[in-house]
């Protein structure tokens, strides 16, 4: 693997958000908003800041207000010069001068793993990441460059992997295996798909992050439906995982879970909290309301 940035990301954004009904009925949950970012922007940006050029979008039916997001708005960015809100309109002309996005159509939803295969044609021969959009990591170090690093170090796959409570692992893909040298990464070679209550190997749980090699193409397109009926990126990772070529890597950041409802209420105070303009207010409002 030559020592280079990281070009090109993968992110799924196929799925139907069916635990924010009825607001995704018209609204991709990838747009609902962080404060008044959409959800997908702060994916783009952790991207961008770890060096990416090229964005491939796995898209669905219905989610073309995706596309239009990162595309240029003549009509707005007219009226705000017009209005002279300059600010406004630089930060509008940023996001879609920032990135190359390329959308790439899921006719079906048939699991990660088949999103995943899906931008093949769109990555080409070369080692790409993978960010889900439900995952946010905040974080200095962006997560995907973390996750880059490793495997650029090591010549392996790597994957995200953060410490969960035990109750709580079989709601998660899980990673399992000695740590790599010193720590604190772990050299997976066990990995499995939301095992049965009790049965996980560990209580490190895969979160949203990976970084990937072209490799792992044709192995998706020769994996059978797993759980829940879908191909899941798990299975080809556990191939990976049986030739030593995985490795777990115990990120630094906070990970909130957007893809929750609890999750993604918690997302928005936490980002809100960064920011001076609302963090006075929002803390008083929280201490009136927590009486």
């Amino acid at each position: 693997m030559s020592n280079r940035p990281l070009r090109k990301v993968v992110i799924p954004a196929a799925g139907l958000g069916t635990r924010f009904l009825p607001a995704t009925k018209s609204v991709p949950k990838e747009m609902l908003p962080i404060v008044d970012q959409p959800t997908i922007q702060l994916i783009v940006d952790e991207a961008l800041r770890a060096g990416a050029q090229e964005v491939v979008v796995v898209n669905g039916r219905g989610k073309g207000s995706i596309e239009d997001h990162f595309d240029r708005s003549y009509e707005l960015e007219d009226t705000l010069q017009k209005k002279g809100k300059k600010e406004l309109f630089e930060q509008i002309r940023k996001i879609s001068d920032s990135v190359r996005i390329i959308s790439v159509r899921q006719k079906e939803p048939m699991g990660l793993g088949h999103a995943v295969l899906a931008a093949r044609h769109a990555v080409g021969d070369e080692w790409f990441g993978v960010m889900l959009g439900d995952d946010l990591i905040d974080s200095e170090d962006p997560g995907i460059g973390q996750l880059w690093r490793v495997a650029q170090e090591t010549g392996k796959a790597a994957v995200a992997l953060m410490p969960v409570p035990e109750d709580q692992a079989h709601m998660y893909g899980v990673g399992a295996g000695p740590l790599l040298g010193n720590g604190p990464h772990v050299l997976i070679d066990r990995i499995v798909e939301k095992p049965p209550k009790g049965t996980a190997p560990s209580n490190l749980a895969v979160i949203g992050r990976y970084v990937l090699p072209p490799e792992i193409f044709p192995i998706l397109a020769n994996t059978k439906p797993g759980a829940g009926g879908e191909i899941q990126l798990t299975d080809g990772l556990a191939q990976l995982a049986a030739k030593g070529q995985l490795v777990g890597v115990r990120f630094n950041g906070v990970r909130h879970d957007a893809g929750d409802r609890l999750g993604y209420l918690q997302a928005n105070i936490a980002y809100a909290l960064k920011r001076p303009e609302l963090r006075e207010g929002l803390l008083a409002y929280l201490r009136e309301v927590t009486k």
